[in-house]
């Protein structure tokens, strides 16, 4: 076993944390006093903190003409229950801090509860990794289907449904998490595409840039034998030749057969 993953496991054991969590590495601890949304919280210090991994039903906070997403008033609420005036224990797994100066943390309450954790297995969230803050998001997609299983929260809401990637035109510039069996897989210069209907420049399409392909080969995902799969892809679909979504690392693609 690497020493890397021995002391990360001796971590999780001392702190009374699942072992995945050695994946982390705690800096840090503060109090919560104010609740910005369902995913976001402020500490005592001034500190911003992102609950990284995840994204909440949005609220307006300020934005013109930005309807309130279904459940985000109950998604702050459970939030608020978990950690308002209580100290958390930041810990990290990738790049800490955005570019609006907000710590990408995730927290524990001094029960060692993982907040994260709570909130998707309330159905109160969606899994939202980033290429560069991958830590734990197999754990977190797996509560995440358990809660969507049981049809919990925002999983019981339409506005929330998984969409199939032949009726997705509509969903431009939404963040969505889409299902479809891969037609084929085409490398044209820069990007690989898994290609869901027979007209790549209409139909729903996923785009891998090539510089992102090493990390699919790395988690052991070969793109070129995703032909013929079913998958889950979670992105947002912006419309390029159809609707599109861009993956860049293999946690955003999910193959369920």
């Amino acid at each position: 076993m690497p020493r890397s993953r021995f002391i990360a496991i001796v971590f999780a054991l001392v702190f009374n944390l699942p072992v995945w969590a050695g994946a982390l590495t705690a800096d840090g601890r503060g109090k919560v006093v104010e609740i910005v949304d369902g995913d976001t919280v402020l500490l005592e210090d001034g500190r911003e903190v992102r609950l990284v991994g995840i994204q909440a039903p949005k609220l307006p906070l300020g934005r013109k003409n930005f309807a309130t997403w279904p459940l985000a008033d109950e998604s702050k609420s459970a939030l608020l229950t978990l950690t308002l005036y209580k100290f958390v224990t930041l810990s990290y797994g990738g790049r800490r801090v955005d570019r609006y100066d907000r710590q990408l943390a995730h927290l524990h309450d001094e029960a060692k509860t993982w907040i994260q954790g709570e909130i998707l297995r309330r159905g109160l969230a969606r899994v939202y990794s980033f290429s560069d803050n991958r830590a734990v998001v197999a754990e977190m997609l797996a509560v995440e289907r358990e809660a969507r299983a049981a049809r919990r929260g925002i999983w019981r809401h339409p506005f929330y449904r998984i969409r199939q990637a032949e009726s997705v035109h509509r969903e431009i510039g939404s963040f969505q998490l889409v299902e479809g069996t891969i037609r084929d897989v085409a490398e044209r210069r820069k990007y690989t595409y898994l290609n869901f209907g027979e007209n790549w420049r209409t139909d729903f399409t996923v785009a891998i840039r090539a510089r992102a392909r090493r990390r699919f080969e790395l988690s052991g995902m070969s793109l070129s034998a995703l032909k013929g799969r079913k998958i889950r892809v979670r992105g947002w679909i912006k419309s390029r030749n159809g609707p599109m979504i861009d993956a860049s690392h293999p946690e955003q693609i999910e193959i369920l057969q």
